[in-house]
């Protein structure tokens, strides 16, 4: 997998875990463990993205 292709496939991820967040946020109480994993994975992949942009 090229890095251009890599870092679709990571966009595409980051914008699930957005809406995830976002459905999981919505929801009467929340489940703040699932919340925090889903934002640590979302910073997670930014952070990469970030990586791969400045190569």
């Amino acid at each position: 997998m090229n890095l251009q292709s890599r870092l679709e496939a990571l966009k595409g991820r980051h914008a699930s875990l957005e809406s995830q967040i976002a459905d999981e946020d919505r929801r009467p109480q929340p489940d703040m463990a699932a919340l925090s994993r889903l934002k640590l994975e979302k910073l997670r992949l930014k952070e990469e993205m970030e990586r791969i942009r400045a190569q």
